[in-house]
């Protein structure tokens, strides 16, 4: 199992940016393949994007691709999500997960969950 802590949450203005941060510990963070989800009031789980366990593959959704950037540093057990050029629909409560497989774009095919940092947007 691994134990995931995001951070990096906040309000900011539509166009801004924000950076979130996924820290890891227990069992060996360079084994698993990481996601970030997000999550609306009223709103299913989705996929935002992940990442291979060695940082060359990623995977975006069309919603946040060329806007979001997603990068994870073996050596500080941490993962991250550049965000740019933000709009009002990205507010969510944003999740980072471990799973096996960086092409996963669902919740179940990840087995490990941190708590979720809270997005907020303003138009």
């Amino acid at each position: 199992q691994v134990q995931l802590v995001e951070s990096g949450g906040g309000l900011v203005q539509a166009g801004g940016s924000l950076r979130l941060s996924c820290a890891a510990s227990g069992r060996t963070f360079s084994s698993y393949a990481m996601g970030w989800f997000r999550q609306a009031p009223g709103n299913e789980r989705e996929f935002v994007a992940a990442i291979s366990w060695s940082g060359r593959s990623t995977y975006y959704s069309d919603s946040v691709k060329g806007r979001f950037t997603i990068s994870r540093d073996n050596a500080k057990n941490t993962m991250y999500l550049q965000m740019n050029s933000l709009k009002p629909e990205d507010t969510a409560v944003y999740y980072c997960a471990a799973g096996l497989d960086p092409r996963g774009t669902k919740s179940y095919e990840y087995n490990d969950w941190g708590q979720g940092t809270q997005v907020t947007v303003s138009s």
